[in-house]
């Protein structure tokens, strides 16, 4: 009876060790009992036996017998907890962590739905589910989003697909479906922003302004497609700023220039890792409406190469017939762009491929006369500048410092505030000698002062260099003003050179005098329009023709025509028939360094081989534009208005036009119009009529008499 007792105590403690949840106060006072039958009743209900077995146990009367059986039924437990502590070791040496975490919360998921709790991953569910009922979407939307819900709630918790999932279900829900921002449909309001914020640009005005008054009245309009085309600084992009303060709507701007990727407009499907929705469903979500103001900058500086064409791609986005359900190749669900108001703006119009200007509203921007130069200078580049260099009232100088807020958030998407970012300084009217700003206690630029800047300081079509210059003279005086010089600066026009160097530019004439053999063209590139000379000199030879200034072949070819010309109208000219065979004529355009080509330097070449075959000079107040056929005809030119402000910049008094190009004369400013004669020709007779002076008559030495063998086309003064 002792072995017994023994035996049943050691299989019973056996049975604790091997994971038998036995309270320990059980464990404890079983080996304190002595008496065999007791033992037997005490161990027996701890044991996970059938009822039978307990049965027959409880009916056994002799505490031997009992202990007897009660042993054999331990022995049986003890082999199989020992069987099942083998599985349980080999089932947890096979599970990797991947599956061991999943058992883990697969079995908290359990306890959790015990005690009536939610686990995280219900939680996050539910969640994604009311986002999706609160953002408004489509039910197309809807429904996609709700399987991608549903995908991510069957599949574990850490599997690299959920990752994917709840990224592009952040961006569902993150995106604007229904929310638009209100309009501000007051037509007189919105004019005064556009005052407010921009000098000049009367056609871009008008334009938003019938955009406006459409809107009001119809109540519905697609949002319109405006590329505003010109050259640098001349307020492309801050315009867009105006209008979307104007219509009270978010703005956002975009820079397309050096984008090659198709993807980049159109996003990245999401088998690639880190995928992104392109640039216009992020600047999208960065405004967060579906009406912003969404200005795309450089779309002529789009590229092309092996991943695609990202100007095809704008196709769909800006086709106001398409951009209703437009498709991001990463969402793979329509979006409305129909409300969103696009505008584009670029420096050349030629790079945009044809079907996407199509698509396009172009506006062209030609650039400044002097006079609007001169008042955006008084109204706003002084005060920013004075602003940013810290010569304003301290009480401004916080104030401006609040209204310049921009959002940096991201690095290519910008949404800006629609608030104005001008300080506020009080702008005496036009003709007062000083301008801008009365109330700062260290400046005074004196009218006379900022027009030498204008005059001889820049020549260009927009204010970005004249914004420099100005900021040159606001950093000098702020260098005084930091050293402890305390008494107020005005700067007059004498002074102007002390602050910024000798003059880089002649305001005038383009010629001093008038010349034989120099015709002044007129030239438009991406950055305006300017004035050119184009010389031509005679040298005793055997008719060679020679080109120089990097000239293109259009250019060349244009050349070539105007001495075919030349070479036809000889008797006119008072010409022999076979000059040619006798000189060399050599073309130069000046500035070298700088490639030429275009269409439309034709008169200009033939004017000036003509004077200098003529020996009469060219008058040195006309300038002229067009292009040369071989029978005298004057083709028409692009870029007139371009031209034609450059022409009164220099001083041009006349200006020879083509015939066909009467119908542009409307878009070029009348201040323009009153002071440059524009004269309209068909051939080149009349440009020739109009642009040579009489010959001088000959001085004593020109009538001495010549050699034999001289040509009498070469100009006088030649050796025999």
């Amino acid at each position: 009876t002792e072995a017994l007792m023994r035996s049943v105590l050691n299989q019973f403690q056996q049975i604790v060790e091997l994971g038998k949840n036995v309270p320990p106060e059980v464990v404890l006072n079983v080996t304190h009992i002595e008496d065999p039958g007791r033992l037997a009743d005490m161990i027996t209900p701890n044991l996970t036996l059938k009822v039978p077995d307990k049965q027959q146990i409880l009916e056994t009367a002799s505490p031997r017998e009992r202990l007897i059986k009660l042993t054999v039924m331990l022995q049986r437990e003890v082999e199989i907890l020992d069987v099942q502590r083998d599985i349980r070791e080999k089932v947890e040496r096979e599970m990797g962590e991947t599956q061991k975490e999943f058992f883990l919360r697969e079995q908290l998921k359990t306890i959790q739905q015990e005690l009536g709790e939610r686990d995280e991953r219900g939680t996050e569910v539910e969640e994604y589910r009311s986002k999706i009922e609160e953002a408004g979407m489509t039910d197309e939307v809807k429904e996609r989003a709700f399987k991608e819900v549903d995908r991510l709630e069957k599949m574990p918790f850490a599997a690299p697909e959920g990752v994917v999932i709840r990224t592009y279900l952040d961006w569902l829900v993150a995106l604007p479906w229904s929310k638009a921002t209100d309009e501000r449909l007051d037509i007189k309001e919105a004019h005064r922003v556009l005052d407010e914020d921009h000098y000049g640009l009367a056609k871009v005005k008008d334009r938003i302004l019938e955009f406006l008054a459409v809107r009001k009245l119809s109540g519905t309009l697609k949002g319109p497609i405006l590329c505003f085309v010109g050259p640098p600084g001349v307020g492309k992009t801050s315009i867009g700023k105006s209008i979307a303060r104007s219509l009270g709507r978010k703005f956002i701007r975009v820079s397309l220039g050096g984008v090659r990727d198709e993807a980049e407009i159109r996003g990245h499907r999401r088998t690639y890792i880190g995928a992104l929705p392109g640039r216009i469903i992020q600047g999208i979500k960065q405004s967060g409406s579906n009406n912003p103001v969404f200005m795309l900058d450089e779309i002529d500086k789009i590229g092309q190469d092996f991943r695609g064409d990202p100007s095809a791609a704008l196709l769909e986005a800006l086709d106001p017939e398409q951009n209703g359900a437009f498709s991001d190749h990463y969402l793979e669900v329509p979006f409305d762009l129909s409300n969103v108001m696009f505008v584009t703006t670029a420096n050349l119009l030629d790079p945009i491929p044809a079907a996407l200007r199509d698509r396009m509203e172009v506006i062209s921007f030609p650039g400044y006369t002097e006079e609007e130069k001169l008042e955006i200078c008084k109204q706003f580049l002084v005060p920013k500048q004075m602003r940013d260099h810290g010569l304003l009232p301290p009480e401004a100088q916080e104030e401006a410092k609040e209204e310049a807020e921009v959002d940096e958030t991201h690095p290519e998407v910008v949404v800006e505030s629609a608030a104005p970012t001008q300080p506020t300084v009080d702008v005496p009217e036009s003709n007062a000698p000083e301008v801008g700003h009365t109330e700062s206690p260290y400046l005074m630029i004196q009218e006379d002062a900022l027009q030498r800047i204008v005059r001889e300081y820049t020549r260009e079509s927009g204010v970005r260099n004249l914004e420099r210059e100005v900021a040159t003279v606001c950093r000098k005086v702020a260098r005084k003003v930091a050293e402890g010089e305390t008494e107020r600066t005005t700067v007059t026009a004498d002074a102007i050179p002390d602050y910024l160097g000798p003059k880089r530019y002649t305001w005038g004439l383009a010629e001093e005098q008038d010349e034989i053999g120099a015709a002044t063209g007129l030239t438009w590139s991406e950055v305006g329009g300017d004035v050119i000379a184009i010389e031509v000199t005679l040298l005793r030879g055997q008719g060679k023709l020679t080109l120089t200034g990097q000239l293109g072949d259009v250019m060349k070819e244009s050349a070539q025509a105007a001495l075919s010309y030349c070479r036809s109208r000889a008797e006119t000219l008072g010409l022999e028939d076979n000059f040619y065979r006798k000189l060399d004529i050599h073309i130069h355009v000046p500035a070298g360094a700088i490639p030429k080509d275009g269409p439309s330097a034709g008169i200009t070449l033939a004017t000036a081989l003509a004077s200098a075959l003529s020996k009469r000079p060219v008058r040195r107040d006309v300038a002229m534009t067009g292009e040369i056929t071989l029978r005298g005809r004057v083709l028409p030119i692009g870029g007139l208005k371009e031209k034609a402000l450059a022409a009164h910049r220099a001083g041009i008094k006349t200006v020879i036009i083509p015939k066909e190009n009467e119908k542009d004369l409307v878009e070029i400013p009348d201040k323009v119009k009153a002071e440059v004669e524009f004269k309209q020709v068909g051939h080149m007779d009349e440009v020739l009529e109009i642009a040579l002076a009489p010959a001088p008559e000959a001085t004593e030495t020109e009538k001495r008499p010549k050699a034999k063998d001289r040509n009498p086309s070469l100009p006088a003064g030649l050796p025999a």
